[in-house]
């Protein structure tokens, strides 16, 4: 009985995360291959090639977002972007929603940002037990007047899901810089504490060589 106990579980082991895998790359590519409906009828490739390949959707979303991101990137592209934002902030219910999604979507892909780009060690929820953390950014005027001293703004997530957390502004001076990566903090958060990151190595001060003697003339 013992020998098929661990027959199964090192099989779970290897099926598991293959699955997983699997069913998440089947879901995203078969939701970006809904992006062929907006082609013609004739111009669909399962019409042209005469059967169905997945993965053609993928492709021509890759290709949408490089075309908008290749003419938002001049001078015309730009005024036209500003002009589009400008008019969405006009509407009453469309603002509020698409001016926080706009703001988020800047601070998370804007290359100018520094948002989750350093991970925190911060006590939380009380004094004495702690939890990883990423930083944001400082807090505003509006909430910094209320506040000594000088403070950041941290976000905690949740685990195994990272895209649910809570906001925490917390003196600067309570928040301890890890030595990894936002990547490996983020892995050692949805293992759930499973997959610790590798520890950085010292660095080895190089010996000195004794000077060596010229023998005297």
């Amino acid at each position: 009985m013992a020998a098929l106990r661990k027959w199964l579980l090192a099989g779970l082991l290897v099926l598991v995360p293959l699955m997983i895998t699997i069913a998440v790359i089947n879901w995203v590519v078969s939701t970006l291959d809904k992006t062929l409906e907006i082609l013609p009828a004739e111009w669909q490739p399962e019409l042209l090639i005469g059967f169905y390949i997945p993965g053609f959707g993928v492709v021509l979303a890759l290709a949408i977002v490089l075309v908008i991101g290749a003419a938002t990137s001049n001078f015309i592209g730009n005024k036209l972007v500003t002009w589009w934002d400008r008019l969405l902030n006009r509407i009453p219910v469309v603002r509020s929603v698409y001016s926080a999604v706009k703001q988020v979507s800047d601070t998370l892909f804007s290359e100018k940002s520094n948002a989750f780009r350093e991970a925190l060690l911060v006590q939380w929820p009380r004094e004495g037990v702690w939890t990883v953390a990423f930083l944001t950014g400082k807090p505003g005027s509006s909430v910094s007047t209320h506040l000594d001293g000088e403070h950041v703004s941290v976000y905690v997530p949740t685990t195994p899901n990272p895209t649910s957390g809570y906001l925490m502004i917390l003196p600067k001076s309570d928040c301890k810089p890890l030595d990894m990566s936002v990547d490996e903090a983020l892995t050692y958060v949805i293992s759930m504490g499973v997959i610790t990151p590798p520890q950085s190595k010292p660095k080895q001060t190089p010996i000195e060589k004794p000077p060596v003697l010229k023998e005297s003339e």
